[in-house]
């Protein structure tokens, strides 16, 4: 197994997925605002309920 550089990026959403994602769901690309507006939600989102992603993660390892 290829071994992870210690500042490797493990996940990453970037603008194209947005993108891709807001197609399929309100049928438009956003605007720059939109953009900003999502990626603040997304920070948020991610942040607040990190604690749980990471139990979900550690407890399919044990």
């Amino acid at each position: 197994m290829k071994d992870l550089k210690s500042n490797e990026i493990i996940f990453a959403i970037t603008k194209e997925d947005l993108q891709f994602e807001a197609k399929e769901r309100i049928g438009r690309e956003l605007t720059e605002e939109e953009i900003y507006i999502a990626k603040k939600g997304l920070e948020s989102g991610l942040l607040t309920d990190i604690g749980t992603v990471y139990q979900t993660i550690f407890q399919e390892m044990i």
